[in-house]
């Protein structure tokens, strides 16, 4: 069976573009400089942020490689470079010179799997007993947010988290949010306990009187039903308020 014979045409386009891979900014760089042959030299922990990330997001734009690419968007956000990742949204990803649509999805999907990551390792370790260690626990993924969001945090009979579930976001009115609602999703997840946790966009975490009087009856209907409410803990700007150590619980 013969080959087919490429036409000159066909050969000048592959010398083009093994040129113009040749010349592209990643391969200017060293070899034993450029992050993916870097980790299988020495291992991932050897490469920098920029490097990691530059692994992830795959190419860089016209005249800038991905690792250049990925040090400007770090620079972007100064000292808190990789918690400004989180924060961002899209759009605002997307204002960085030469991130597009595809990147700042990239990005943001880069952003989050971390967070999880890093939720994942740290959850094993608090107690949810705590006040203070639930409070930090939860404390960066709600205090940027603009609107309030109202959280169950279901226990274990060891006092283990097995689950949580945002119940209500946006201008909450605390007494529209129903125990019946609250209570349906601890026993679907057979809860021993729960915890509330909601956050005030102000930043100030001190009680209003609708916090307090949605606590008391949240509390009096997991005494019926035999799932007690351990607390519930307003969050702020790096401050947060329990209800039961406070004694409003």
């Amino acid at each position: 069976m013969k080959m087919k014979q490429k036409t000159a045409a066909e050969n000048q386009a592959e010398r083009t573009k093994e040129n113009e891979r040749a010349d592209s900014p990643m391969m200017r760089i060293p070899e034993e400089e450029r992050p993916y042959e870097k980790c299988l030299a020495f291992g991932e922990r050897a490469l920098t942020d920029a490097e990691l990330l530059s692994v992830m997001l795959r190419s860089g734009t016209s005249g800038e490689s991905a690792l250049d690419l990925s040090r400007r968007v770090l620079r972007q956000f100064g000292e808190d470079a990789l918690t400004g990742l989180c924060h961002q949204s899209i759009p605002e990803m997307m204002t960085i010179r030469g991130v597009g649509k595809v990147k700042a999805v990239q990005l943001k999907c880069i952003a989050e799997l971390s967070r999880r990551i890093a939720r994942s390792e740290y959850s094993r370790s608090v107690c949810f007993r705590d006040p203070e260690s639930v409070a930090a626990y939860y404390m960066e993924d709600y205090r940027h947010e603009e609107q309030e969001k109202v959280l169950v945090v279901m226990l274990d009979g060891a006092g283990a988290l097995i689950g949580e579930e945002v119940l209500f976001q946006g201008t909450a009115d605390m007494a529209l949010i129903s125990p019946r609602e609250i209570f349906l999703c601890a026993l679907r997840r057979r809860s021993a306990s729960i915890l509330l946790l909601h956050n005030h966009p102000s930043g100030d975490p001190t009680p209003s009187e609708q916090d307090l009087a949605m606590t008391v009856r949240v509390r009096k209907a997991g005494e019926l039903i035999g799932i007690p409410l351990l607390d519930h803990i307003i969050l702020g700007d790096r401050k947060a308020v329990s209800l039961r150590q406070e004694d409003l619980l």
